[in-house]
């Protein structure tokens, strides 16, 4: 793979650490700043709706600016942002700060996802994307419990001061490493084509699977660290290495499925939908006991990340021409839109619903319900009823 492809991982895994480290520190800033654990768990779904507002805000600029500018910009917020996040004084500054970081996100990850498919064969576009996120899944494996270790121990601000630092890094590589390229001139035949990506039936319900898919994951990932805690009976400290195994289940779900989606891309949307709900539901019961809670846990990360590169690479295949960039973005910011509603479904379980202890339950009946979206994807794009999985390995 090119060496452009390992840049985009660099900051892929900076975006990582922001996003998901705040899981392993939410009863830390709970503490701290003297709020609730649900009300916490909404510095998460505030960074995804900062995304969700980002995409389209800076989603336009993907078509104008040369890529690697953008990137790099991209990379400034984000750095700005932590560290915002680390000095914030109080609960809404350091909302405000969040949802700022959140900016870069969408675009950062819909332009590298367009600027990874360029850089390899044809055949090799799903795995490039999947490398790409593996920044997230290394993120996990060694930023978030690193994070999550360094928030407990010197307080969780120092946690977003050594991203801060992350982001310095990832700018610096991406500057070195990543191609120039020349933007595009802008004009209104081609902005008015980049919006009608937007409104063609199979991207929107590409990004509305991609929406429903990530509210079951987040509905229970949110709350990882109180589950661990409260149903499993493991201490504070061991949840940083139990993340270690989500890490690496994180890893293998990104790689197989990014492998999976260049051979048979639909029946790969499915089956990781169809494993993403049988591990959370088996997860209600697994939490009750310590090592089946372990092993729950490096499912649910293979699961969830199964399914990233499929969902991306069948948006951007639906968005060839005008417009790929910006729909790249918006699938990305589906994603957190999803988390952003899976951590509100999880905390209303919790604050209103049965407890905590259902929380994966709920979250398991979610990708379910996508089948359904995905099935009728599939049928008003043929034209004809969906009989065998034979049928659906022909797209």
């Amino acid at each position: 793979m090119p060496l452009a492809l390992y840049a985009l991982t660099a900051g892929a895994f900076g975006i990582g650490v922001t996003e998901f480290v705040i899981m392993g520190l939410l009863l830390d800033v709970s503490a701290d700043l003297g709020v609730s654990i649900s009300a916490a768990g909404l510095l998460i779904s505030g960074y995804a709706l900062g995304v969700v507002v980002g995409a389209p805000l800076l989603g336009a600029l993907a078509g104008r600016l040369a890529k690697k500018t953008l990137l790099l910009a991209l990379m400034v917020v984000f750095t700005v942002g932590n560290l915002a996040c680390a000095l914030a004084p109080d609960y809404w500054t350091l909302m405000a700060a969040r949802v700022l970081t959140a900016f870069a996100h969408a675009s950062f990850f819909g332009v590298g996802s367009v600027v990874a498919t360029s850089l390899v064969a044809p055949n090799r576009k799903a795995s490039a994307i999947a490398l790409m996120f593996t920044g997230l899944t290394v993120a996990n494996i060694l930023g978030v419990p690193f994070g999550t270790w360094l928030g407990q121990a010197y307080g969780w601000r120092s946690t977003f001061l050594a991203v801060t630092l992350v982001g310095l890094v990832a700018f610096a590589v991406i500057a070195l490493l990543v191609p120039r390229d020349e933007p595009v001139a802008a004009n209104d035949e081609s902005s008015e084509a980049e919006l009608a990506v937007l409104a063609r039936r199979p991207v929107l319900l590409g990004l509305l699977t991609t929406v429903l898919s990530w509210v079951g994951v987040f509905a229970a990932f949110t709350y990882l660290a109180p589950l661990l805690t409260r149903i499993s009976g493991f201490s504070e400290a061991a949840v940083s290495p139990i993340l270690l195994v989500f890490g690496g289940g994180l890893v293998a779900g990104n790689l197989l499925g990014g492998r999976l989606a260049d051979r048979h891309p639909v029946p790969t949307v499915i089956g990781t939908l169809v494993a993403l709900s049988a591990v959370l539901l088996v997860m209600t019961a697994a939490m009750h006991q310590p090592i089946a809670a372990i092993v729950a846990v490096g499912l649910l990360g293979a699961a969830a990340f199964a399914t990233v590169a499929p969902l991306q690479i069948w948006v951007l295949e639906k968005a060839k021409g005008a417009g790929q960039g910006l729909a790249s973005s918006f699938n990305i910011a589906a994603f957190n839109l999803g988390n952003a509603i899976g951590a509100w479904l999880g905390g209303f379980v919790i604050d209103r619903g049965p407890g905590l202890g259902a929380v994966t339950f709920v979250a398991g009946l979610v990708p379910l319900a996508v089948l359904a979206v995905v099935l009728l994807a599939l049928r008003l794009e043929r034209g004809r009823p969906i009989a065998t999985p034979a049928t659906t390995a022909q797209c």
